[in-house]
């Protein structure tokens, strides 16, 4: 296979730690890092050849126009989380102008990181994420709105992760991921509840795995989508097959050693009377998700669609690679990790 020339915004992210390192271990493609920081990116990007730095920040895009032009696959990872101004600018502005400085003629995909909160179960644009969102989930769902009127747009993949773990001393922690110690403090509790509820979940790995085998097999994004026209972007849910919040609680409790004896549903009154007594916040967007509480989608993307290996289908898995102890010993490890994190 010739190799192709990879550009990849993000790298630094959680996301794009495990995108570009597959990238170089697995494959001799030409990959160009579009990074704000080099000193953010922790893996050996000089492990061989052919992996170039690019130091800015995605709102000087206009600067690499003649690289672009040159461009196979454009990865675009990069995302900015909070505040107003900066969110808009890069999530949507500088993203849709990265693409359009894309040569359609050279550029055989571009795949698009979007979230798949902007979508509802049957993998359609979600109202009220538009109307009731963050800013990081509007931008997001105002981005993807335009990318269908691009040149580019049948060669547009937009990958919608759901929720994702992943880090290690050599990535940064996803947000899950970096939070999962403290689950052992609230398992005593969590373990008397049941809830209805339901989501899905993938490892920052397995999405990596998933990029890789569509920079390999182009070909592949059309058996992932069911398209009416051929300017409608492919959109790819990523994450393993859907899990209930009870059947995550049991799960955890078996890996903790915790037994459950009886559990009183979480109904909406004791739920609001739990939100009132712990004076916790909800915001607008928080309160429809509480409503919501399925979070599941059509045709979920993971490894082993393409017949390859998973590297965390369960969420035993992803407590494991997180190095979070199993049995009752955990709650003595974990709190004595609290309490060094703590102090630090």
């Amino acid at each position: 296979m010739t190799p192709k020339r990879i550009l990849l915004t993000g790298a630094t992210g959680c996301i794009g730690h495990y995108i570009a390192e597959a990238i170089v271990q697995e494959t001799e493609h030409e990959l160009f890092l579009l990074v704000r920081n080099r000193d953010r990116l922790k893996f050996d990007y000089e492990a061989r050849p052919g992996v170039t730095i690019l130091e800015a920040d995605l709102r000087a895009i206009d600067r690499f126009n003649d690289l672009l032009k040159t461009i196979n696959v454009a990865i675009l990872a990069a995302t900015a989380w909070g505040g107003s101004a900066e969110v808009f600018d890069i999530n949507v502005a500088k993203t849709v102008r990265l693409l359009e400085l894309l040569d359609p003629l050279i550029c055989e995909q571009a795949i698009y990181f979007s979230t798949a909160s902007i979508l509802d179960r049957d993998n359609r644009l979600l109202t009220e994420a538009k109307q009731l969102g963050t800013d990081y989930i509007r931008s997001k769902y105002d981005c993807f709105c335009r990318l269908s009127r691009l040149q580019l747009a049948p060669k547009i993949t937009a990958l919608f992760p759901t929720l994702v773990f992943g880090g290690d001393e050599n990535k940064p922690y996803s947000h899950l991921s970096s939070g999962l110690p403290g689950v052992v403090k609230w398992i005593n509790l969590i373990r008397w509840f049941k809830a209805e509820g339901s989501f899905h979940f993938i490892h920052a790995r397995d999405i990596a795995k998933v990029v890789v085998h569509l920079i390999e097999h182009p070909e592949a994004k059309d058996f992932l989508d069911e398209k009416e026209n051929v300017r409608e972007i492919t959109k790819v849910i990523l994450g393993n097959p859907s899990i209930t919040v009870n059947e995550a609680i049991e799960e955890l409790c078996a890996y903790f050693g915790k037994k459950i004896y009886f559990r009183i549903p979480l109904t909406d009154w004791l739920a609001n009377f739990l939100i009132a007594v712990f004076n916790i916040q909800m915001a607008a967007w928080d309160r429809f998700c509480f409503r919501y509480r399925h979070f599941t989608y059509r045709h979920p993307v993971h490894p082993t669609t393409f017949g390859l290996p998973s590297y965390c289908p369960t969420l035993t898995d992803v407590l494991k690679v997180r190095g979070i102890p199993s049995g009752k010993s955990s709650q003595t490890v974990i709190t004595e990790e609290l309490r060094a994190s703590e102090e630090e």
